[in-house]
């Protein structure tokens, strides 16, 4: 009723009148207190709250006492709050006001007391508040995203326990910090992230997706100390290694980068990975004879396939083809079943210029390796370039026999026709490979691009029934409405086909191809920002690029851009 008649009053001084003199007679109403201190400045406002709260009116009421502290400085506000917690002990939100008044006066330091002491007491007062896990990390997540991030660190960690498990601290502690990042909880999740080295300080995996989070998230200061720690704790976790060394030289640092590689020698001497990162360092940097000479130690105290590989490669890209043969030979001795050298022997040997010792290669290399699919494609294509059409259709039978089933042998078979205009033939191929691959993707690709255009949507409709989330054929799908014009409709499709497949280099390219057309430097810079932070290694058009003898890029964005320029829309 006094509420009504404030509310008919028209003037601000007439409402405090009619509002003092409904508090005369019904002092302990919480909802006319806050009506009333709504209508006073900030002087009269804290004598009002100051009555409510400390002269017995309303003591319970933690609005009013939150408001009266918010209009306090600093050392009033601490009392405001400390007579609230004596009055109103149930209550967090007090607590948790009293922490974010010390971060903001820059008293991070008495953070984790006040909500320890607040979680203690909780306890001892047995509410059920003190085993809501879900409850603390919801202030925690709310208290970051108010900017009190030493608030939500240590809510956090004062609830870290709550509720869980010994044996099962690492599963569900994992699980909150992935679900924290989704919710773009950053500082939550590094917490617990904290909190599970803490306790699992040897275990790869935790530390791996800690730096995955300070690598998105975080500074490259932050992200360096955490990767010096995990070597230290791991050092036989040769992707920490690896990570530690990429973020210096993309930061510029090659120093830096040769620095950690070799610390990751002393104590990883016989490990693959970390010699060919060095290598790799070295040729990206044009130093050509550091590389050569980091190969030879590396055959030596490695010598993997892939070191004697990354060895014929290095000398193939300078130049210096009788060296690679000569590592090839000996090679092949050691690792006959290995196709990729076989591989290498044909090109080198087309690169020489002698076709009959090429097909002595590939003859070789598929008795080796008869159930290699590349090794065959490779001899088909290299007959197919000499117009020896006939053989390379022999080829590809011999491998379809050795390797049923097989889609790519069938996609290769396919084209072969199409190269040489048998359509008729190239179709009943397709029909064939249909059968005996009903799900692949790539068939279905080509399938697509096989028919006219304006029958093409329709034999999109088949494709998405057989396989409904195949990146090729959505990205496919996506070059389809690019052509059209829909771009709207592209872009989404194409976003579905990297989400897909990260590591599908093409779809990125074809993407990338649309925002070049009729993108914005806004669009075409996150295409490429998004394919850099995926990396993507594989793609027909992209490998082909990528792996072209005697080309070398800065970046992943280099090479987008050299991908888009050699995909070719049909």
């Amino acid at each position: 009723l006094w509420m009504r008649a404030s509310e008919l009053e028209q003037e601000a001084k007439a409402k405090r009148r009619v509002l003092r003199r409904a508090l005369e007679l019904i002092p302990d109403s919480e909802r006319l207190w806050k009506a009333a201190v709504e209508l006073e400045e900030k002087d009269a406002a804290r004598v009002l709250l100051t009555r409510a709260v400390e002269d017995g009116c309303c003591p319970l009421s933690v609005d009013l006492w939150l408001a009266l502290a918010r209009l306090e400085d600093y050392e009033q506000a601490r009392k405001v709050l400390n007579n609230a917690r004596k009055k109103v002990p149930s209550e967090p939100q007090i607590w948790f006001t009293a922490a974010k008044l010390e971060e903001a006066n820059g008293n991070v330091q008495n953070v984790p007391k006040i909500l320890e002491r607040a979680m203690r007491q909780f306890a001892e007062m047995k509410l059920k508040i003190s085993d809501d896990r879900d409850f603390w990390q919801g202030q925690a997540e709310a208290a970051e995203k108010a900017g009190y991030n030493g608030v939500s660190e240590h809510l956090i960690k004062v609830s870290a326990d709550v509720n869980v498990l010994p044996h099962e601290r690492r599963r569900v502690w994992e699980a909150e910090a992935e679900s924290m990042l989704e919710r773009s909880s950053v500082h939550c999740a590094r917490t617990l992230y904290q909190c599970l080295l803490g306790h699992f300080n040897t275990k790869k995996k935790i530390w791996m997706a800690a730096a995955q989070l300070e690598k998105k998230h975080g500074t490259t200061e932050a992200l360096d100390v955490l990767l010096k720690k995990a070597t230290t704790m791991c050092p036989k976790a040769w992707p920490l290694w690896l990570m530690g060394a990429r973020e210096k030289w993309l930061a510029g640092d090659v120093v830096g980068a040769r620095t950690i590689l070799g610390e990751a020698f002393k104590i990883n001497p016989d490990n693959e990975e970390i010699w060919l990162a060095a290598v790799k360092l070295e040729n990206d940097n044009a130093e050509t004879s550091r590389a050569r000479t980091l190969l030879e130690k590396a055959r030596i105290q490695a010598g993997t396939e892939r070191v004697w590989m990354k060895s014929v490669l290095l000398e193939r890209d300078v130049g210096d083809y009788d060296a690679a043969l000569n590592l090839l030979k000996q090679a092949l001795e050691k690792y006959p079943k290995f196709d990729k050298l076989w591989m290498m022997l044909v090109q080198l040997k087309q690169l020489s210029e002698k076709p009959e010792e090429a097909r002595e290669a590939y003859s070789e290399g598929t008795v080796q390796c008869p159930n290699s699919v590349n090794l065959w494609i490779v001899a088909s294509r290299f007959e197919r370039g000499l117009q020896q059409t006939t053989k390379a259709r022999s080829l590809l039978e011999k491998a379809r026999l050795k390797n049923p089933k097989n889609a790519e042998l069938w996609l290769e078979a396919i084209r072969l026709e199409c190269s040489t205009d048998n359509k008729k033939l190239a179709v009943t191929r397709l029909a064939q490979a249909l059968q005996e691959c009903a799900h692949s993707g790539i068939l279905w690709s080509e399938a697509i691009l096989m028919e006219p255009r304006q029958q093409r949507k329709a034999k999109s409709v088949d494709a998405i029934k057989n396989c409904e989330n195949d990146p090729f054929v959505i990205c496919t799908i996506a070059r389809l409405f690019h052509a059209d014009r829909k771009l709207e409709k592209a872009r989404t499709w194409f976003n579905r086909a990297v989400t897909l497949n990260p590591d599908y280099g093409d779809g990125w390219a074809y993407w990338y191809k649309l925002e070049a057309q009729h993108g914005t430097d806004a669009t075409r810079g996150e295409v490429i920002k998004r394919c850099t932070d995926a990396n993507p290694r594989h793609g027909e058009v992209w490998q082909q690029v990528a792996k072209a003898p005697g080309v070398k890029f800065e970046n992943t964005g280099d090479k987008l851009l050299a991908v888009v320029k050699a995909a070719v829309d049909n």
